[in-house]
């Protein structure tokens, strides 16, 4: 599939933002913007013309991805970040698991691919780009469901085991990273309960002042990600910049 383009963005302090229509990622792009340039991707078209902002799309397979960043290879980027909002919780045919019973392989297959499987694909790919001299904060939305430590309620299995899969590979990819990209920080990220429709179905046992708005979460991922340095290993925080236990 190829990328298609608007404006094309190059220069210094690029912040790339994948998985660009969710609600969270929209709310981000506006604050980014006034740092500087913004490449969006996203599987439909954005939907937003703004200055310094470039959109592409892309169907987030691995031929996909792998045609889009060599295209960005070509130009004279530095890439100041990354914001990977891939992910899934929910579809017609795809609700938590309150029990064992409820399982399904093609449920798991599916939230395994596009939680876990496509955040690494970028991460497989991305490594030429952000690899300079300059510190690159790639951020990954994780879970605190996905936390093992954490885990004293039970259900939602598929959803619980992608993310907790996630970190692992993100933990083991800043492992790697630190050998190859010395410069890179990953970072999984704990949004808490955002008023977006991935949550929509789950909010009513939530209380208001923990439901957030995605101004706010992307104002808090923006705050965490300017404290975190380069590390040999990832760190998992939450909206508060608490860390939590993998």
């Amino acid at each position: 599939m190829k990328p298609v383009v608007t404006q094309a963005v190059n220069g210094e302090g690029v912040s790339v933002i994948i998985g660009a229509n969710s609600a969270i990622a929209q709310a981000l792009i506006q604050r980014l913007l006034l740092q500087g340039p913004v490449i969006a991707i996203s599987r439909r078209p954005l939907g937003v013309i703004a200055e310094g902002l470039e959109s592409l799309q892309c169907d987030y397979s691995e031929d996909a991805i792998s045609t889009l960043v060599n295209e960005l290879a070509t130009r004279q980027l530095v890439i100041s970040s990354v914001f990977i909002f891939n992910g899934i919780l929910h579809q017609a045919s795809i609700k938590p698991e309150k029990r064992l019973e409820d399982l399904s392989v093609e449920a798991m297959n599916t939230l395994f691919q596009i939680n876990t499987v496509t955040p690494m694909l970028w991460l497989k790919h991305l490594m030429p780009l952000v690899k300079g001299d300059k510190k690159c904060v790639v951020a990954v939305m994780s879970a605190r469901i996905g936390s093992i430590s954490d885990n004293r309620l039970g259900g939602w299995y598929s959803y619980r085991a992608s993310k907790a899969a996630l970190n692992m590979l993100l933990q083991t990819s800043a492992v790697e990273y630190a050998r190859r990209a010395k410069n890179v920080v990953i970072l999984a990220f704990h949004p808490g309960t955002t008023d977006t429709p991935l949550s929509k179905p789950f909010q009513q046992n939530v209380d208001k002042e923990k439901l957030f708005s995605t101004e706010f979460v992307a104002e808090r991922l923006l705050a965490v990600a300017q404290t975190v340095t380069p590390s040999a290993e990832a760190y998992f925080i939450d909206w508060n910049g608490d860390s939590i236990l993998w």
